[in-house]
C-alpha cells in the first residue's frame, strides 16, 4: 500500500486553502460543496492508496455530502 509523504500531504492542503481564498464571492452551499469536495478527494486517496478512481469516487461522494450539508 502506498503512502502519501507529509510532504505532499502539506502542500496540498496548502493549495485547496489558497484556491479556496479565490471564493470569496460564492454561496454558503458553493462553499460547502468545494470544501466536501477536496476533503472526499483525500480521504478516497488515503483509502484506496492513491488510487485515481478512489480519489475521484471520494471527490464526488464529498461534494453530493457537502452540498445536502450547505443548504
Amino acid at each position: 500500500m502506498k503512502t502519501i509523504s507529509r510532504f505532499t500531504f502539506s502542500a496540498f492542503a496548502a493549495v485547496v486553502l489558497f484556491g479556496l481564498s479565490a471564493c470569496a464571492d460564492m454561496s454558503s452551499q458553493d462553499k460547502s460543496t468545494a470544501i466536501g469536495a477536496g476533503v472526499g478527494a483525500v480521504g478516497g486517496a488515503v483509502l484506496t492508496g492513491g488510487s485515481a478512481i478512489g480519489t475521484v469516487g471520494g471527490a464526488a461522494v464529498g461534494g453530493v455530502i457537502g452540498h445536502e450539508v450547505g443548504k
